[in-house]
């Protein structure tokens, strides 16, 4: 008996790409928003826990001390994803957040006993200057950036998060719990999130009902659809292919708020940003080189 067909590569491929446009969407619906930045980081987390268990049925799997663990990396970078985009451009949240990659060179010898290699050196060199350049100049406040600093480094530390999110997958890998882990892992930090950032989004206070309509967006479709599709899409795509369709979400995601907000990211934030982008898929392309 023959094998049953896979997802044609052309939709997978579409379905990939969506779930990169549906994630973009995040910095200007969250600046678009009048709630407050704890109020959006809890409430979007709470639906987006709902819809996520409701759409994707590997993530109800048996969520295990190891994926609550992850699951806490995750909170934090979506938390924080969302506290600094209150802050800085959209553009420096998602770049800043994307020098994942340099934290999980500089953290896997110790977290997942990987050695760096020498070509790995220039990678954390390339990407440590495009993060500099983030922080050259910072441009003033503006009405959708009112603190720039302080949200470059919320940002700085959302990509950590987002380090130790990979890696702790990564890890499970290993240990043979890969079906499903991963989306388990997005439930899992969207309820965490929900319930550390409750307390201090109450009182909610008067919003504007398409403030809610806005938190319900981020919740079903800019987490809980494009996650549909990414799970979707990845088993009829490549890794490498994969990872750089995903590039979609920060090349669009700064396109947004300058759409709808006339948001002016700084010359030098688009420097460091064509940088990080380049270095990140400079190693993607080398990483399937070596396997």
């Amino acid at each position: 008996m023959s094998r049953a067909a896979g997802p044609p590569p052309a939709l997978s491929r579409l379905e990939v790409v969506g779930a990169a446009v549906l994630f973009s969407t995040g910095g200007a619906a969250i600046k678009a928003c009048q709630l407050g930045g704890w109020q959006v980081a809890s409430f979007r987390s709470g639906i987006a826990v709902l819809a996520v268990l409701l759409m994707v049925p590997a993530a109800r799997r048996r969520w295990s001390p190891a994926i609550w663990a992850v699951g806490l990396a995750y909170a934090g970078t979506m938390v924080l994803y969302v506290l600094a985009n209150k802050l800085t451009t959209a553009a420096n949240t998602i770049f800043l957040q994307d020098t994942a990659p340099l934290h999980i060179l500089l953290l896997g010898p110790l977290l997942l006993g990987e050695r760096a290699r020498r070509s790995d050196a220039v990678l954390m060199a390339v990407m440590a200057a495009g993060m500099a350049l983030f922080f050259v100049g910072v441009p003033g406040p503006q009405a959708t950036a009112p603190a720039p600093l302080r949200g470059n480094l919320l940002a700085l530390a959302a990509g950590i998060c987002w380090a130790l999110t990979i890696m702790g997958l990564r890890r499970l890998g290993r240990e043979g719990e890969e079906h499903g882990v991963a989306v388990a892992a997005v439930a899992c930090g969207n309820l965490i999130a929900f319930g550390v950032t409750l307390p201090l989004a109450l009182p909610a206070g008067p919003a504007r009902p398409v403030d809610w309509a806005l938190v319900v967006f981020l919740g079903v479709v800019q987490i809980g659809l494009a996650y549909v599709l990414l799970t979707r899409g990845v088993r009829g795509v490549p890794a490498l292919e994969t990872s750089l369709l995903l590039l979609v979400e920060p090349v669009l995601n700064p396109i947004w708020a300058w759409i709808v907000h006339g948001e002016n990211p700084g010359l030098w934030s688009v420097l460091g940003g064509t940088v990080i982008l380049g270095a990140t898929a400079w190693r993607a392309v080398a990483t399937a080189g070596r396997e």
